[in-house]
């Protein structure tokens, strides 16, 4: 089984060799992982928010100002948090998905560039 790690990095490479126009517009937000508790406390005071989406897709289509994508493994769960996130996000326009690994990510990127 791969990581979210290996998963998000297969997605982010397989999208600039596939949208090399677009290889800025597919980025991380880097809010998960551990760290030093100087750090995490810098990081919070500088905005970081925790529940926030792994990954934005800074492109807009059909009526959306971009996608919020969250990565989870196959047997991976939504902590609350990020559930109010993406909810939040949905209200304010953006198109969100929660995506079980690579494939999935990259069909709802696919679907959403599409449409």
């Amino acid at each position: 089984m791969n990581s979210e790690h290996k998963e998000q990095t297969m997605l982010i490479n397989w999208f600039r060799l596939q949208y090399p126009r677009y290889n800025k517009c597919l980025f991380a937000i880097p809010n998960g992982g551990a760290r030093h508790i100087r750090t995490a406390i810098k990081l919070k005071e500088e905005g970081l928010l925790a529940g926030v989406s792994d990954l934005f897709l800074m492109i807009a289509r059909d009526g959306k100002h971009g996608m919020f994508i969250e990565m989870k493994t196959k047997k991976g769960k939504l902590q609350q948090n990020q559930i109010e996130f993406l909810a939040q996000a949905e209200v304010m326009g953006y198109a969100t998905v929660v995506a079980f690994g690579f494939d999935d990510a990259q069909k709802n990127i696919i679907n959403y560039l599409n449409s």
